[in-house]
Parts: C-alpha cells; sequence; structure tokens
C-alpha cells in the first residue's frame, strides 16, 4: 500500500526536521522508525476498510497532525494554506476585499455588519442583508467561508454583491470595488470626560504599537490626567506589539518580560524608549478573555506598579509560539518558551490531564502560593492561572431574558423590520420610545421568546440601551454604536472610580525608589 510521501513527512517525519526538531521530546531512530510503521498501518487499514471512501486530506491534515500537536500543549497547532494566510491578515491588520463581517444564523450568509469607510459601507449595504449572489455565483447554498473568499481579491478589483433585503420587493444588486481595508487595532479611543481618556485595544497585530502612539498624540497626551486602557476580551498576538505598548508607559531600561524553552535561550525585553516623562494614572481593564499579549503587557504595568489592574482574573496562558513553514505554504505553530514577567511570575494555566474544551472553557483559576513575587514597590503578587487584578469587579450576569434575547440575536433580527418602515438615519441623541419598545415586545414574542410583562418591565432599561446600539449599527457604524456602548458601560465609569488608587499607588511607587536612592530596577536588553 502506498502512502503519499508528503503525508508521512508532515505527520510524522517533520518532526524531526531542523527547525522543529528542537522543540520536541527527542526521539531514537528506532522509536521513530516504529512510529512510521505504525501510522502506516493504521492509514493501511482505513483507507483499505472503511465503510466510505477516505479523504487523505481530511485524514492527514484534520486529524493526525493536529491531534499529534494536541498531545504536547492547547496551542501548538497546523495551520492549513488558508488558515494560515487569515492568520498572516489578522496579523497585518488588513487585507483587501469590500470590508464587511458576514455570518450565518438560521443558515444564511448575512451581512451583520459591514466597517466603517469600507466600500461595503459607502455601497449602502446594511446589517441583516441576506447574500443570494457574488458575480454569477449563487451563494444561498454557500457557506461563510466560501462567500467571505469571494468577497475578497486584488484591489481595485470589480465585483457584484446581490442581496435579498426585508421590506424590498426585489433583489438589489450592489457594484463594488474590492479595496485594502484596515482592521486596527485601536478604534475606540476618547474622552471620557476632560482630562479622563479611554482606550481599548483589541488585539495585537503589526501595527498596535503605532495606533497606541497615534491615538495618544490625537489626545493630546499632555492633557491626559488619567487613562483607562481597555483589554477585556483582548485574546493576544504579537508579543512584540505588546512590548512595544509597554515600553510607551513604562521608563527605560525597565524589563517587560523575559521567555526561554528548552532549546530557546532566555531572551529579554526591556522598555528602549520610555514614556519620557509622562506619568499619569492608569487603570487597565482585564476579564477572563484578556490573554497571552495582553496578559504580557498586563503583567508588566503590575510588576513595575505603573498601573491599577481592574477586572476579572485573566485567561493565564504564558505560553509563546513561533510558526515554522511546512511544504503547500501550509505551517505548524508551536510552543517554543515559557514567558515571565517582570517579577518572574508564571501564569500558565495548567492543562495537564485535560480536554481542550475543558482547558479552554474552565472558570476563573487560582494563584501558585508557590511563585510569590514581589512588585517593584513590594506589593505581593502571584504566579498561576492568570494576572489576578489589583482590584476585582465581577460583571452583573444577565437576567434570564437578557440572555434569551441576546443568545437569540433577537436584536439583529429586529433591526431590518425597523429600518424597512423607518428612515435609516437617527440622530444621535435617539432613544426608543414606547412605540418602538412595544414593537419591539411584539417582535420578541413572535420569535418565540417567553416573558412575562414583568420580567420585561424588569429588563426594560438594558432592552431600551440594547435596542439603541443596535439601530445605531445601520443607522451610523458598527463602530459609532460600540463607541456608545462603551461611553456608557457601567464597568468603564467604575474603573474611572479606581483612577485614585492608581495615582496612590504611582506616588508609593515613586516615594519607595525615592528612599532607596536609586533608579528604578532595568535590565541589560539582549536584543
Amino acid at each position: 500500500m502506498f502512502i503519499p510521501r508528503r503525508y508521512l513527512r508532515l505527520a510524522l517525519l517533520a518532526v524531526v526536521y531542523t527547525p522543529i526538531h528542537s522543540y520536541l521530546l527527542a526521539q531514537s531512530d528506532a522509536d521513530l522508525s516504529a512510529s512510521i510503521k505504525t501510522f502506516t498501518e493504521v492509514y493501511q487499514a482505513v483507507e483499505t476498510n472503511f465503510a466510505d471512501r477516505v479523504d487523505p486530506d481530511n485524514m492527514v491534515f484534520k486529524g493526525a497532525i493536529p491531534t499529534m500537536l494536541r498531545t504536547l500543549d492547547p496551542h501548538s497547532n497546523f495551520f492549513d494554506p488558508k488558515a494560515y494566510q487569515l492568520m498572516r491578515e489578522n496579523q497585518a491588520g488588513h487585507y483587501y476585499g469590500v470590508g464587511m463581517y458576514v455570518g450565518s444564523p438560521e443558515r444564511k450568509v448575512l451581512v451583520m455588519y459591514p466597517f466603517e469607510g469600507s466600500p461595503a459601507y459607502r455601497a449602502g449595504i446594511r446589517p441583516g442583508d441576506q447574500i443570494v449572489a457574488v458575480n454569477d455565483t449563487n451563494t444561498e447554498r454557500s457557506t461563510v467561508n466560501q462567500v467571505s473568499s469571494m468577497l475578497k481579491g486584488p484591489k481595485g478589483t470589480p465585483v457584484t454583491i446581490t442581496v435579498n433585503r426585508l421590506g424590498e420587493a426585489a433583489a438589489l444588486h450592489f457594484s463594488v470595488v474590492r479595496d485594502n481595508v484596515p482592521r486596527g487595532s485601536v478604534n475606540y479611543a476618547f474622552w471620557l470626560r476632560p482630562g479622563i481618556a479611554y482606550m481599548r485595544i483589541e488585539a495585537f497585530n503589526e501595527t498596535t504599537g503605532r495606533e497606541v502612539d497615534q491615538a495618544l498624540a490625537k489626545f493630546p497626551e499632555s492633557a491626559i490626567e488619567g487613562l483607562i486602557l481597555d483589554i477585556r476580551d483582548n485574546g493576544g498576538g504579537l508579543v512584540q506589539e505588546a512590548v512595544n505598548v509597554a515600553d510607551r508607559f513604562l521608563r527605560k531600561g525597565q524589563l517587560i518580560l523575559s521567555h526561554h524553552g528548552r532549546a530557546s535561550a532566555e531572551t529579554k525585553f526591556v522598555a528602549k524608549r520610555g514614556e519620557r516623562g509622562r506619568e499619569y494614572p492608569i487603570v487597565v481593564m482585564v476579564n477572563r478573555g484578556t490573554a497571552s499579549a495582553a496578559e504580557i503587557l498586563s503583567g508588566a504595568l503590575q510588576d513595575h506598579d505603573r498601573a491599577w489592574i481592574f477586572g476579572e482574573k485573566t485567561f493565564g496562558k504564558g505560553l509563546v509560539q513561533a510558526p515554522f513553514m511546512l511544504s503547500g505554504n501550509s505551517a505548524v505553530l508551536l510552543t517554543i518558551a515559557k514567558y515571565y514577567t517582570p517579577s518572574g511570575r508564571l501564569i500558565q494555566r495548567d492543562y495537564a490531564h485535560q480536554g481542550l474544551y475543558e482547558y479552554l472553557s474552565r472558570n476563573e483559576g487560582h494563584d501558585n502560593l508557590k511563585d510569590m513575587k514581589k512588585t517593584d514597590s513590594g506589593r505581593i503578587v502571584y504566579g498561576g492561572d492568570g494576572i489576578t487584578p489589583d482590584e476585582k469587579y465581577e460583571p452583573p450576569k444577565l437576567t434570564r431574558l437578557e440572555s434569551e434575547l441576546d443568545g437569540r440575536l433577537v436584536f439583529f433580527f429586529y433591526a431590518p423590520g425597523f429600518f424597512a418602515v423607518h428612515d435609516a438615519k437617527l440622530s444621535k441623541d435617539w432613544r426608543p420610545d414606547e412605540n418602538a419598545m412595544q414593537d419591539f415586545r411584539t417582535f420578541a414574542t413572535q420569535r418565540g421568546v417567553q416573558f412575562t410583562p414583568a420580567e420585561f418591565e424588569r429588563d426594560s432599561s438594558w432592552i431600551r440601551e440594547r435596542l439603541r446600539e443596535e439601530l445605531f449599527i445601520t443607522a451610523f457604524s458598527k463602530e459609532e454604536s460600540d463607541h456608545v456602548a462603551f461611553e456608557n458601560d457601567p464597568e468603564v465609569l467604575k474603573a474611572v472610580e479606581s483612577l485614585p488608587a492608581s495615582k496612590a499607588l504611582l506616588d508609593r511607587a515613586r516615594a519607595i525608589v525615592a528612599r532607596q536612592g536609586k533608579k528604578p530596577p532595568v535590565a541589560d536588553d539582549p536584543r
């Protein structure tokens, strides 16, 4: 039985080739030969005897290789060419296409929202539009990935998008020219009140450090008396960009992180520029979705007493991955090291003896009391499962009705019907009146949501605000809707109240350094 060599090479032999072999457990030649023989026998038995025709790509690329990597840790992974290209697009912070987010609720490919300023946005495509054709290809039975691929393409190339829209008797045709679609990571930076700035970092891609600099300059930074830095649900990204942002707020020469692995020499990252004399209080907002590079930033600012960490305990990802290219533009993303905060904490959550789902979905972890360290001012901090905030904040849980309305996308599905009979232009101070609330209440009932009059009345303030945010996506943009949401977020407003604690922390750190009569601790820069 012949097995294509590329399958064996990717599934087993690739793990002993340079440079990947340096990061996996060493195997003797005899062990490797035995493993290859066993894999070959299993493959032959399956292809010869399995009830249905075997797809080698599925068996190897979606089965053998990912399963092999999953035995190492939860974050080492295999990327086929399409998945790798998508990852690179996310890291680059832009792509070429029409600029909209599509999804498939109720098994239809719908526009969830166009990105503000994108070709799709300028053309007038709206949330809730069902994409039924791209150019001459009918897409009513296509998947989201298939439609997304059709919409992307070289800059300057035309594409015709056909949609069905509620309230329109015939399909609408939009002729759109593909363009560069920036996907920035700092899309929200504004004054919450005079002197108090808010900035949200959604991910760490190749442009994040530059975007932070631009946002601070636009305020301008000289007018900032306190900063709310929101990295909730920031799942990480490029380590170097987290280092660049930390560099912006720390003193020149201060350690940001170090990492090392079995075959990876210790590498230290230090602040090369520093904050250049601007030390204002910072409150960093975190939650369970704050992970990886975002934890590098929050850990560095906490260890140097530069910021007050506010919110929930973070996810706990202290592993560093590097990509290794394979044949056919596929790649392995392999864990090469563990990283440590400036005080020396390891914040990786435990992943031994549990499945991937359990690892990813586990609730807040615990401090590792054996990994006790101190910040620059002597505060005790711990390693373990993530970064423990200086001030915990538990977001209020949604009621049963709120959870059902949100989970079943009732607000999303209500918006197209609303704008089928109302002007799509609303004023910035528009809020749902009683007629709109009653109309939404009827719509929710028609969608199968069950509730009592008392439940609806109890949750009416929350419903009114969510309805406003959803309708603002069509009337203005998703970005403007989110701006409104963050501006009125109770957690953000609570974080503002913690700025005095951040200032006290900053003053204490300065006083301790002054008493010691020396500069803050720094590290050599090996880069």
